[in-house]
């Protein structure tokens, strides 16, 4: 019983509320309410913080997730090896990514691992965002730059090259920016993360950095409709590189501004502490490895 309340207590947390959670473990509500106070009363501790709209986890909570997600894993493991041996992997597997990234490159690298593994199941978040591992049972993250948080692993995989771009059409109206100051004469493509617009642009000028800052007249919290508008000729795109190569080297966007490029940041793919001892996991991992190694 402990352990099927220990998965009703991730279901629940992963949906975001008692109720849905329920729905998919086949209980009432009420049954889900009496589950999760047993599950407190093991363990002496209040796991939710729960009002009429949301829920949230408590510090004991935030704590149990992290420990019944590993736990969980190496029990489904284990009872997977007991039963079909030791090349058979299972279950469900949560990763976050953003919208053009995870949609044109995450996503067929999952196609081809559950061919190969068809017991697995995948939840794909696309989020520009950050999504919290906890409150949202995450996986495997796909983050830029340096990691702080210490329950965290990273593994780099990839160089995060940025790019300026336009379409050809936008270029030939307007011209085309000769230096990163030439940029606040146009019109950019902005996006934003939460409540911050990401207008402030950097680059590399003379071997110092120099930030621009840029407005423009669409702004969106979707990196793919910012590809989209660009392609369109509506104006100039900040873009990573994987999201835009095969357009620029179709003729449908053009580098620009090559010379000021910023020096690049790592891709990393993050996960909990000791979570690729999950043989699911670390098979993942190795196939997102070999499918980005193209950008290494």
């Amino acid at each position: 019983m402990l352990i099927d309340n220990l998965r009703l207590f991730l279901l629940i947390i992963r949906k975001g509320g008692l109720a849905s959670a329920g729905r998919e473990f086949g209980l009432s509500p009420a049954r889900v309410s009496e589950r999760l106070a047993a599950l407190e009363a093991h363990y002496n501790a209040r796991l939710l913080n729960r009002s009429t709209r949301s829920i949230s986890l408590t510090d004991e909570g935030r704590e149990l997730a992290k420990s019944a997600n590993r736990i969980l894993a190496e029990i489904d493991e284990l009872d997977l090896r007991i039963r079909h041996g030791s090349k058979k992997i299972s279950g469900t597997i949560h990763v976050t990514a953003t919208h053009d990234f995870g949609r044109n490159k995450i996503a067929p690298m999952l196609d081809a691992f559950m061919k190969m593994h068809d017991e697995i199941n995948v939840q794909l978040t696309l989020d520009d965002g950050y999504v919290d591992f906890m409150n949202n049972a995450v996986d495997l993250a796909f983050r830029i730059g340096e990691v702080s948080d210490t329950s965290l692993e990273a593994r780099t995989l990839a160089n995060n090259v940025r790019v300026i771009c336009a379409s050809p059409e936008y270029l030939k109206q307007h011209g085309t920016p000769k230096h990163p100051s030439d940029l606040v004469n146009h019109n950019c493509l902005l996006i934003n993360f939460g409540n911050m617009v990401d207008r402030h642009w950097k680059f590399l000028v003379d071997g110092k950095e120099k930030t621009v800052s840029v407005n423009g007249n669409r702004t969106v919290n979707n990196g793919e409709l910012v590809a989209e508008w660009c392609r369109a000729g509506y104006g100039i795109a900040f873009k990573s590189l994987w999201d835009v190569d095969e357009d620029i080297e179709a003729g449908r966007l053009v580098h620009i501004l090559k010379e000021f490029q910023m020096p690049v940041r790592p891709l990393k793919l993050v996960y909990r502490n000791g979570a690729t001892n999950s043989q699911r996991i670390k098979l993942l991992v190795e196939h997102f490895a070999d499918g980005l190694r193209r950008y290494a």
